[in-house]
C-alpha cells in the first residue's frame, strides 16, 4: 500500500494561505511558518503529519498529497477544516 509522509499549515483564509505560500517560497522556512501560524496541532512540530496512507486523510488533502510533486508547496487547498498548505517530504 502506498504511504507517504507530509507536512502542512492550516489557516482560516485563502489570502491568509497565499501570503505564507509567498514567504516560504522566498526562503522562510516551512516548519518555522507552521509553528508560527497552524491552527492545527501539527503546527507544534513544523505541522509534521507523520505517515499515512491513502484514505486516511480528508478526499481533497489526499488527492494533493497523492498526486503532487514532492518538496514543493502545494496549496492553498480547501477542506472543511481551512485552507491548507501542503509540502509533501516522500511518497512510496
Amino acid at each position: 500500500m502506498a504511504q507517504a509522509t507530509a507536512r502542512h499549515i492550516l489557516v482560516d483564509s485563502e489570502a491568509k494561505c497565499e501570503e505564507l505560500k509567498k514567504a516560504i517560497e522566498g526562503g522562510q522556512d516551512f516548519a518555522e511558518v507552521a509553528k508560527q501560524h497552524s491552527s492545527c496541532p501539527s503546527g507544534r512540530n513544523g505541522g509534521d503529519l507523520g505517515s499515512f496512507g491513502p484514505g486516511q486523510m480528508v478526499p481533497e488533502f489526499d488527492k494533493a498529497v497523492f498526486s503532487g510533486e514532492l518538496n514543493t508547496v502545494i496549496g492553498p487547498i480547501q477542506t472543511q477544516f481551512g485552507y491548507h498548505l501542503l509540502e509533501v517530504t516522500s511518497r512510496s
